[in-house]
């Protein structure tokens, strides 16, 4: 059963690693599956990525900050998500799109339809059955990181990572059957126990109702 699984969260929370553990748990299972991450995860995407996180870069506006995302964004479906899933696979993305209503939404404060808008020419339509939200108090996932070489988006307030956290909860809330929602601060093992959980759910036919 091809399906496609994102990982939301704040700075901090531990999406990246929670991703990694659960596709090597699928590979481990022989279910096929394939890891990739937003911006970046193309030769395109990856250049996309590197302007956006620099710390040192110029100034970038929030509209051109949305185009660099969303173009990487419709790279990573063309080339990898969407064959991925057409080949069978289980497709698991650390960020897609709802980073970017969270981010750019109500982080930075554009216009929501422009946002879902875009969203949708650079999905092609290509949207995940399961999020799994990793959530936590700003302070904590932002200590978590450090304060040594904080990127574009680390270095945000914290009124900025609050917005962003917020937009978070309030999409969560308004779609909980495709949403599962975590306290990032439970142990590691228990966050992985609980995401392999749903997962295996999907994979037995019992969660297709969520999608």
């Amino acid at each position: 059963m091809a399906f496609f699984v994102s990982f939301e969260g704040g700075e901090g929370s531990g999406k990246s690693t929670q991703a990694r553990v659960l596709y090597e748990r699928l590979l481990q299972a022989n279910v096929p599956a394939v890891l990739t991450h937003e911006p970046g995860g193309t030769a395109l995407g990856d250049k996309a990525r590197r302007l956006l996180k620099r710390s040192q870069q110029a100034e970038i506006s929030p509209i051109a900050e949305l185009f660099l995302i969303v173009a990487s964004r419709a790279q990573l479906v063309t080339e990898v998500i969407r064959p991925s899933l057409d080949s069978g696979a289980v497709v698991v993305c650390d960020r897609y799109a709802d980073s970017t209503v969270a981010y750019q939404g109500y982080g930075r404060g554009i216009d929501m339809d422009f946002v879902h808008a875009v969203n949708r020419v650079a999905t092609q339509g290509v949207f995940p059955q399961l999020v799994v939200l990793l959530d936590m108090p700003i302070e904590a996932g932002l200590t978590r990181k450090g304060t040594v070489a904080r990127d574009r988006f680390e270095a945000e307030s914290a009124e900025f990572h609050q917005r962003v956290r917020e937009g978070y909860v309030r999409m969560a809330s308004a779609d909980p059957q495709r949403w599962l929602v975590l306290d990032a601060t439970l142990p590691k093992r228990e966050i992985s126990r609980r995401i392999w959980d749903r997962v295996a759910e999907m994979l037995s036919g019992e969660g297709r109702k969520a999608v």
